[in-house]
């Protein structure tokens, strides 16, 4: 069972996080940047990691992010934990190669359950070759098709696991909400890292952007081994700093300062609380349920007040306006009160919409 930290402690940790991950203060340029300063935004909700990148800059819209997805500066595909993230296009390369093997040997078993072979993965990476190939795009249903054209079974789970099989050994990847394009054709300049300098720059950038965070926090999150995992973490350690809270030591970047005053809203399976195997320091156990609804791996939006999850909020998007309603754990001081009026005010700014707050 995790201990939580003091009340002072958790707003230190968490007021380091805040800075660390460009919340508190976005300064990147555009989203790219910002997303390159994350190393990766988890991706599955796709209006949510819209949003996860856009928060962390000045001023970028929904629209300069699904642009900068289109252009191919940004890809996603499912480089950790066999979770689908935001990347910047030149370092999924170098990514999978640290997890994609290891994803795809973990699933072997369930690939046998569904009577996937090397066979029926061989051919169904030649039909995308062939339907995407000299930049060409198909959405997810227009590959499934081919594949099934093409005499490869995709019934019940069979077209996602071939999809992420493909994903995983680096032919395809999503270049915008749906779409598929061949990888070594959508990023023709991947950066090329042997297997240790890939472990050290994932070491380094995770603790730059997520820190500080602890060795276990690392290897959760990239989903490798320990033992790997700590053998870089012990080749970049001289380029981090470090704390001790309660015995744990967390590396992060030099010269970070705490930042924790404003109230933010984020969206669903953000990095902020989905960057840590322990989330204590941010959200209170008691209402962890609240965050994850029958533990069922969905993640709420949640209504973040110095430093602390202390709510979720929905959003009602029609076509003229948004409405945004906070579900606190608890009745909201008024200063939080308004400060969450003020973080929709930037949401809609971010939408190009007004936002109306229930």
């Amino acid at each position: 069972m995790t201990t939580r930290p003091s009340a002072r402690d958790r707003r230190h940790l968490t007021g380091l996080r805040l800075a660390a991950q460009g919340i508190a203060e976005p300064r990147a340029a555009d989203p790219v940047e910002a997303v390159r300063a994350m190393l990766a935004l988890q991706g599955q909700d796709y209006l949510g990691v819209l949003w996860s990148a856009g928060l962390r800059t000045a001023s970028a819209t929904e629209a300069d992010v699904e642009a900068a997805h289109a252009s191919g500066a940004l890809v996603r595909s499912w480089p950790l934990r066999g979770t689908l993230h935001l990347v910047a296009a030149e370092d999924l390369g170098w990514m999978l190669s640290l997890t994609g093997e290891r994803t795809v040997r973990g699933a072997a078993g369930r690939h046998r359950q569904l009577g996937l072979d090397d066979a029926d993965f061989a051919r169904a990476a030649a039909i995308a070759r062939e339907r995407l190939g000299g930049g060409g795009r198909a959405d997810r249903a227009e590959l499934l098709e081919a594949f099934h054209a093409g005499g490869v079974g995709t019934e019940g789970q069979r077209g996602a696991h071939l999809l992420g099989n493909l994903a995983h050994t680096g032919l395809i990847v999503l270049s915008g909400r749906t779409e598929y394009a061949l990888l070594d054709e959508h990023v023709p300049h991947p950066r090329r890292l042997d297997p240790d300098a890939a472990l050290d720059e994932l070491a380094l950038r995770y603790f730059t952007g997520h820190g500080p965070a602890s060795v276990p926090d690392l290897a959760w999150w990239s989903g490798l081994p320990l033992t790997p995992v700590r053998a870089a973490v012990a080749r970049v350690r001289d380029r981090l700093d470090a704390l001790e809270v309660d015995g744990v030591e967390y590396l992060m970047r030099p010269g970070l300062e705490p930042l924790a005053d404003r109230v933010h809203a984020l969206p669903g399976f953000d990095e902020y609380l989905l960057g840590y195997a322990d989330r204590a320091a941010a959200l209170p156990p008691e209402h962890a349920d609240r965050i994850v609804p029958g533990g069922n791996g969905m993640f709420l939006p949640t209504l973040v007040a110095r430093g602390e999850v202390v709510g979720t909020w929905t959003r009602d998007r029609n076509r003229r306006t948004v409405r945004a309603t906070p579900l606190p754990f608890a009745p909201l001081p008024a200063a939080t009160e308004r400060g969450f009026a003020s973080a929709m005010r930037r949401y809609g700014r971010f939408l190009g919409s007004p936002i109306e707050v229930g």
